[in-house]
C-alpha cells in the first residue's frame, strides 16, 4: 500500500473514532466495531463492521454518520459499508480506554 493511501486509511481512522456508539456514547473504532478500512484508487472508501449485537436498530444512524464524516475527507468519493457478524463482537475487541470509559477494566 503505498504511503498516499496508507495516510488516507489513518485519516479515515481518525473520522470513525468521532463516529458514537448512539447507546454508548463510545467510538465505533474504540469499541472494535471496525474490522477493516480499504481505500480503492478512485476513492471508494471500503469498510467491514459489525455491531455490538445482530439487529442494532441503531445501524442506520450510525452507517449515515459513517458516511458523512468519510465524505468529508476530499479524496474519498464513496463509502461502501460491509456489516458482517463473523467475526462476532467481543468485548476483547474493544481498546483500554473504551473498557476504561464503561467501567470495564
Amino acid at each position: 500500500m503505498s504511503k498516499a493511501r496508507n495516510n488516507l486509511v489513518e485519516d479515515v481512522r481518525n473520522k470513525l473514532r468521532n463516529v458514537l456508539d448512539p447507546e454508548l456514547g463510545v467510538s465505533i473504532l474504540d469499541l472494535g466495531l471496525i474490522y477493516e478500512v480499504v481505500i480503492t484508487p478512485e476513492g471508494v472508501c471500503a469498510i467491514t463492521m459489525t455491531l455490538t449485537t445482530i439487529g442494532c436498530p441503531l445501524f442506520a444512524q450510525i452507517q449515515k454518520e459513517i458516511e458523512d464524516r468519510v465524505l468529508e475527507i476530499e479524496a474519498i468519493n464513496d463509502v461502501k459499508i460491509d456489516l458482517v457478524f463473523d467475526p462476532p463482537w467481543s468485548v476483547d475487541k474493544m481498546t483500554e480506554e473504551a473498557k476504561i470509559q464503561l467501567g470495564l477494566d
